[in-house]
């Protein structure tokens, strides 16, 4: 479906039927990427996926994607659903709307998962890497997004899942290139929301990669620690709904019964 929103047009689907649940996917990725959970996950809940800003069939909105601005998104398909409570499950910079959704609309949340996320700032270094991607994707978008996408896996993983990388990459390339652009200019700038998991009286936790090449695992745990949040760390990289696909779903599934 298709829902308008300050003029760009956001995709959304729903499925099944039950207590809602919100999944929203990382960074050159989208909705497609949560094919596999869908099943399971809509036999006792409602499962609403978006396509973000820039990703998948969602189109791009101005030439920053603040992490506010891909809240107001959700905000706006939850309204348009009437969807008054839900759990929030976002990888990566899902989570990190997920975590601005939640600071601007608390009283709508049931839970929430931190899925190879953050309630974190990005660190310096992380604003270069940023930066200098955005400088390369504007000469070869393509092999840019191709190349990340290869690098999110644990790198022993990466020849156990060709199939599904290749996959990966052909979703990424839906991405636009203001997409691109607007998410990393959005993810730079967005603030340290540690506060959020902290002061949050429902169901949290954070789903850790111990290979995860983007986020390390002595700072997760840290923050996991010092915001009291769950944890469960899985072996795998950064993209754990294809590395550690059983085990996430069965950590989905006890979050959700609590």
């Amino acid at each position: 479906m298709i829902l308008p929103f300050k003029g760009a047009n956001i995709y959304f689907e729903t499925h099944g039927k039950g207590p809602a649940i919100v999944l929203l996917h990382g960074f050159l990725e989208n909705s497609t990427m949560w094919k596999n959970l869908i099943p399971e996950l809509s036999k006792k809940n409602k499962i609403i996926i978006i396509d973000l800003l820039g990703h998948g069939n969602s189109d791009s909105l101005g030439y920053i994607h603040t992490m506010e601005l891909f809240a107001e998104t959700v905000a706006a398909v939850l309204k348009h659903l009437k969807i008054r409570k839900c759990v929030l499950i976002g990888h990566s910079l899902g989570g990190y709307v997920a975590l601005a959704f939640a600071e601007k609309n608390p009283e709508k949340i049931k839970g929430l998962c931190l899925m190879n996320s953050t309630s974190n700032e990005d660190s310096e270094e992380r604003k270069d890497i940023r930066t200098r991607a955005n400088k390369m994707a504007q000469t070869n978008l393509k092999s840019m997004i191709q190349i990340s996408i290869s690098n999110l896996f644990y790198q022993e993983n990466v020849s156990k899942f060709t199939s599904e990388i290749e996959i990966l990459k052909q979703e990424a390339l839906k991405t636009t290139l203001q997409g691109y652009l607007a998410a990393q200019e959005g993810m730079k700038i967005r603030p340290n929301r540690n506060h959020i998991l902290t002061e949050a009286t429902y169901r949290k936790l954070i789903i850790i990669g111990e290979k995860d090449p983007v986020i390390d695992v002595t700072i997760s745990l840290e923050e996991a620690l010092k915001t009291n949040t769950n944890y469960v760390i899985f072996d795998g990289g950064h993209m754990s709904f294809i590395e550690n696909a059983q085990e996430l779903l069965a950590a989905l599934k006890t979050l959700l019964k609590k």
